[in-house]
C-alpha cells in the first residue's frame, strides 16, 4: 500500500469521524480547510501532523488526495474554487451527488468515497462496522479508493452514481425518516404528560426484530391487522394536529395496500 497523503475540506460531523480514522491506518492527514477557521483547528488538534489551510489553492501542496466533507449543495462550487495539480486526486463523499460535479476542479483524477453511516460528533463510530462504497473516474482511480476503504472497513464495494442514490434513497427511509418519526413519537407523548421513555422498549425490539426476521415478517399493527376501526380513532385523536394525521394516514394506506390487498 502506498502511504497516501490527505487534506480535508470541511470540519463537519463526517471529517470529525474520518480524518482521524485515516490518520490511524496511514493515509496521513496533512491539511484541514474549512470555511471556519475555528473548526479547522479544532479538527487538526485532533491529528497527528494536520496543519490548517486557509485557502482552498492545493497547487504547491505535498497531499496525494483532497477529500471534500462539505454539505452535498457546496460540492460542486467548492470543487470550482480548488486549484489542484493534475495528478492529484479529488473526492467527494456524498451519497447522491454524482461523480461528475467534480468536474469543475479541472481534474481528470475524481472519485466517491461514501461511508453509510450516521455521524454526529459526540457518538463514537467503528469503521469496522461501516459499509464504504466507492467510485472512480478511471480504473486507477478506483482501485487507489478501495484500497483506502479496505484500510478502514472490512464491507467495501464500487458503485455507479445511480446506484449510490439508490443506496442513499434507501438509507433515508432506514435511518433520516425512522429517528424523525421517533421524535414525532416522542412528542406525542410529551404533548400528553407521558414519559417517552415508555417507548424505548418497544423502539429497541422492533429494530432488533425487523433486522433479524426482516421487515416484512416484523411488521405489526392495526394497518398490518386491516383494523380500519383503529385506523379511524387514532385519526381523530390527530385531528388537531393534520401534518402528522396525514403522516399517520400515508404510512397506514401504504402499508394496507401492502398486506392487505
Amino acid at each position: 500500500m502506498k502511504n497516501h497523503s490527505v487534506a480535508i475540506v470541511g470540519a463537519g460531523n463526517l471529517a470529525w469521524h474520518l480524518a482521524p480514522a485515516l490518520d490511524n491506518v496511514g493515509y496521513t492527514v496533512r491539511e484541514v480547510y474549512s470555511r471556519h477557521d475555528q473548526n479547522a483547528r479544532q479538527l487538526a488538534s485532533r491529528l497527528y501532523q494536520a496543519r490548517v489551510k486557509s485557502v482552498l489553492d492545493f497547487a504547491d501542496s505535498d497531499v496525494d488526495i483532497v477529500i471534500l466533507t462539505v454539505s452535498d449543495d457546496a460540492i460542486e462550487q467548492v470543487a470550482a474554487d480548488l486549484v489542484v495539480p493534475d495528478d492529484m486526486l479529488v473526492v467527494h463523499t456524498s451519497g447522491s451527488t454524482p461523480l461528475q460535479v467534480l468536474e469543475a476542479a479541472g481534474t481528470d483524477n475524481m472519485g466517491v468515497f461514501y461511508p453509510l453511516q450516521t455521524f454526529s460528533k459526540g457518538v463514537k463510530v467503528d469503521f469496522d462496522d461501516v459499509p464504504i462504497l466507492v467510485e472512480g473516474s478511471t480504473s486507477r482511480v478506483e482501485e487507489t479508493l478501495l484500497e483506502m476503504a479496505r484500510a478502514l472497513s472490512p464491507t467495501v464495494a464500487a458503485i455507479t452514481s445511480e446506484s449510490r442514490l439508490a443506496l442513499h434513497v434507501a438509507a433515508v427511509f432506514a435511518s433520516n425518516f425512522t429517528n424523525h418519526l421517533i421524535a414525532v413519537a416522542f412528542g406525542i407523548m410529551e404533548d400528553h404528560d407521558l414519559d417517552p421513555d415508555w417507548l424505548k422498549p418497544l423502539i429497541a425490539e422492533t429494530l432488533n426484530k425487523s433486522l433479524d426476521a426482516g421487515p416484512a415478517q416484523a411488521q405489526t399493527g392495526p394497518a398490518r391487522r386491516g383494523d380500519l376501526g383503529i385506523l379511524r380513532r387514532h385519526a381523530e385523536f390527530l385531528k388537531n394536529d393534520p401534518k402528522v394525521r396525514e403522516i399517520y394516514a400515508l404510512l397506514s394506506q401504504h402499508i394496507l395496500d401492502r398486506y392487505q390487498s
